[in-house]
């Protein structure tokens, strides 16, 4: 598989308009409470399957040959994905084929099943494989991987067309990182509208690869200890999303499951499987505020950008720098 490179703008903003009766506008939230920055959150967890993952699939469904798409949909997910494909699949009167790895929440397959689509469980490695692979024995039809594919990348980067139209004035965007898809298609939109703005991946320290990858200076495996933060993390990257990964993004933040869980939203949940945060969310939303953990790919990548000439600012690890330049708008 050949590297990745970034999404254009211009396949961006037509994935925007692809997705015009798919995927709504989100809102983007100031977090009230103690914060030491101003922070704000786009509440992608008001699509209508929950996450984001429509965006890309519903882009990558709409470009997708005629011949395949009439044979179904199929992906390999550990929840969201597989949500958006088989809500995707009932619109469009196809079937859907999702397969998950084993470890995979009840919460998240109820909804694919309720969807209509046929679920097939396989080990953790069997489910890597099938990302690496494209593709699965038991799949059949249209397959939409969850984050390697440029298509999949410019859906995702529609969100960053509503941020920059809900907040201008924007510093820094901090993403989970599953397997860089959502990340770099935000990136690749705002380094195109607004090169200042920094983006910034948020890793849960138990499935960490991409901080690890960023210290080395080259992708490596992690070894990735299960946690409620499913929908995030893993042993390592795809070897196509590393070169684009290590070039568009300003670092990673790494945050402990104790961070997470500390911070997890309490129950009571008016609209289950939507309003409520999921530990991939969290892990996003906790990492404005620095911590001694966070962002130990960071260092790295200053060291070889400085060398590259690209900066020449040493102002702390990411999590420091996030937090210095948005506060930079909050305070007087």
């Amino acid at each position: 598989m050949q590297p990745l490179e970034p999404v254009g703008l211009d396949d961006i903003r037509a994935a925007a308009t692809r997705l015009s009766d798919v995927a709504l506008l989100t809102p983007l939230l100031r977090l009230e409470g103690e914060a030491p920055a101003e922070v704000h959150l786009k509440l992608e967890n008001l699509q209508p399957t929950g996450s984001f993952k429509v965006r890309g699939a519903g882009n990558a469904i709409a470009q997708a040959d005629p011949d395949l798409l009439a044979r179904g949909l199929a992906t390999a997910s550990a929840g969201n994905m597989g949500r958006a494909v088989a809500w995707l699949a009932k619109r469009h009167g196809i079937p859907a084929t999702v397969v998950v790895p084993d470890d995979a929440p009840a919460a998240k397959l109820e909804p694919i099943a309720g969807l209509g689509a046929r679920i097939v469980r396989v080990s953790w490695h069997e489910w890597w494989q099938a990302l690496v692979d494209r593709g699965h024995p038991a799949l059949a039809g249209a397959f939409v991987h969850p984050f390697a594919d440029p298509v999949v990348m410019a859906g995702n980067g529609t969100i960053s067309l509503e941020i920059v139209e809900q907040l201008p004035n924007v510093d820094a965007v901090v993403v989970p990182f599953g397997g860089g898809g959502l990340s770099c298609g935000i990136a690749a939109a705002l380094k195109a509208l607004r090169p200042d703005v920094r983006v910034f991946a948020a890793e849960v320290a138990t499935a960490a690869p991409l901080a690890a990858s960023l210290e080395a200076g080259h992708p490596v495996t992690v070894d990735r200890r299960p946690s409620f933060v499913d929908g995030i993390g893993g042993r390592g990257m795809l070897p196509e999303m590393w070169p684009l990964v290590s070039s568009i993004l300003d670092g990673s933040i790494v945050v402990s499951v104790k961070e997470v869980r500390r911070r997890a939203a309490p129950a009571g949940d008016p609209q289950p499987g939507h309003r409520r945060r999921s530990g991939r969310g969290r892990a996003g939303c906790r990492a404005h505020r620095p911590s001694r953990e966070r962002s130990r790919g960071g260092r790295h990548l200053r060291r070889q950008r400085r060398r590259q000439g690209r900066i020449d600012h040493p102002r702390g690890p990411p999590a420091m720098r996030v937090h210095r330049a948005v506060t930079r708008r909050a305070l007087p």
